[in-house]
């Protein structure tokens, strides 16, 4: 076996071109003898892939710099590692949202101080008014501002202007005095008079889905039987087929949520402007320009008749919208309509109607205009207007008195508790205001002057 195995050494130092070559014999852990060669590389001087050694190392050496760096990292912070760097990013936006509170409340600050700013100057605006002088240098009186002809023609005012000129003026004194020989709201008292006093809001109820965002409820001022003065009427308007009028045998049956009955019309109404009156359902059929009776004990409709040339679906509704272009209103007179006319330019229309046939008895045609408020009643044959439907601290803002075709500037308080008035109707049996205010049915005692 010798012989073999030098001859394959000879032959490779011959191949390796008498480049240094070296043989080991040994025995292994077997007990048989082996040879080990050892030829150095004519061309190499070092093995660039020795078994992925030198990589081994590399990486070795970069993941122990690494390791090196995130304990210095854990050393500055305290201890805490990444919690401590995400603490800091929390901290810093913790003082952001600080930063923008602060804005907030300055801009707040800022804004009351605009409002009180626009109070006080529409004040002033309505004090340089009334004690304007006539000609013939009389002083200013209670009548200073009354036309005693008829209603003049409505002059085009910007809206600003107009808002601004009804959100203050000052009640006499002489009123004051009247509202307190008066007594409360609901006395034996029946006469007629000026509105002097609006209170805080009661609530009766509150709507419970999404169709009860605005709505209107009403009492029969005049009911016939079966029918009483607690018997109840409640309408959801929310949709395009409101068809649905609920009964409740009182307020306190409509609180609790269970009607009597509910009355399911032929046509569908429009919006927020009906009213019960002597029996009937008044309303406006939806899409159309008319006004019509439903009568409550035979369940049909018993008399319908157009407006003349009133808009009628968003043509001319009420500042907070709502299709309110035609509004049915209920006083110690009798029934009447509130809308307007492309003749009239926008501006608020009223008539008084026949309940049983609906026909148009009489019209005035004021100079206030309609999109400018946010709502209307009648009381005593006066019309009146509150100045938004969304201000917690609204105003009744005009009156246009039928009886002298005159109208004024008002500012009686008015909260909009809820923050959405989209219905108001006065009711002269009970001496109250309904409204409804962004799902609450509500009531407002007030307080007349002496005729």
């Amino acid at each position: 076996m010798v012989g073999p195995w030098l001859l394959l050494w000879g032959g490779l130092a011959l191949g390796c071109r008498a480049q240094t070559a070296s043989v080991r014999r040994a025995d292994d852990g077997a007990g048989r003898c082996t040879y080990s060669f050892t030829v150095a590389s004519p061309v190499e001087a070092a093995c660039p892939d020795a078994g992925g050694v030198p990589e081994l190392r590399a990486e070795l050496a970069a993941l122990a710099a690494r390791l090196s760096r995130l304990e210095g990292r854990e050393r500055g912070a305290g201890g805490s590692g990444p919690r401590g760097a995400e603490a800091g990013a929390y901290g810093e936006l913790l003082r952001a949202k600080s930063r923008l509170e602060e804005e907030k409340r300055r801009l707040e600050r800022e804004n009351e101080e605009l409002g009180r700013r626009l109070e006080s100057s529409a004040q002033e605006i309505a004090r340089l008014q009334a004690t304007r002088c006539p000609p013939g240098g009389e002083g200013p009186g209670r009548d200073a501002l009354r036309v005693p002809s008829k209603a003049p023609r409505w002059d085009p005012q910007p809206l600003a202007y107009q808002e601004l000129q009804s959100e203050r003026t000052e009640v006499p004194a002489s009123r004051l005095l009247e509202e307190t020989a008066l007594g409360r709201p609901g006395s034996e008292d029946s006469g007629c008079g000026e509105l002097v006093w609006v209170g805080e809001p009661v609530v009766f109820g509150r709507a419970d889905t999404i169709a009860g965002k605005y709505g209107v409820w009403m009492k029969d001022p005049e009911p016939v039987p079966p029918f009483t003065r607690e018997t109840t009427w409640r309408v959801d308007a929310v949709g395009t087929e409101v068809r649905q009028l609920f009964q409740y045998e009182a307020a306190e049956q409509l609180a609790r949520g269970y009607p009597a009955k509910v009355h399911v019309l032929p046509r569908p109404l429009e919006s927020t402007g009906a009213v019960v009156y002597r029996g009937g359902l008044f309303f406006q059929p939806r899409r159309s320009r008319a006004v019509a009776r439903y009568d409550l004990r035979g369940e049909a409709v018993t008399a319908e008749r157009e407006i003349p040339g009133a808009g009628y679906h968003g043509q001319y509704p009420y500042a907070w919208g709502g299709y309110t272009d035609i509004d049915l209103a209920v006083d110690e007179m009798g029934l009447w309509v509130i809308y307007s006319t492309e003749k009239a330019r926008g501006a608020i229309v009223l008539s008084k109607l026949d309940p049983e046939t609906l026909e148009i008895r009489r019209t005035w045609e004021t100079n206030i205009r309609k999109r400018g408020v946010a709502n209307s009643f009648v009381i005593c044959g006066i019309l009146y207007t509150v100045s938004s439907y969304s201000a917690p601290n609204a105003t009744i803002n005009f009156a246009y008195d039928t009886a002298t075709g005159a109208s004024r500037v008002l500012s009686i308080p008015f909260e909009n508790r809820f923050r959405y008035l989209s219905m108001v109707d006065y009711n002269p049996t009970e001496r109250q205001l309904f409204a409804w205010d962004s799902f609450n049915m509500v009531t407002y005692p007030v307080r007349l002057s002496r005729p």
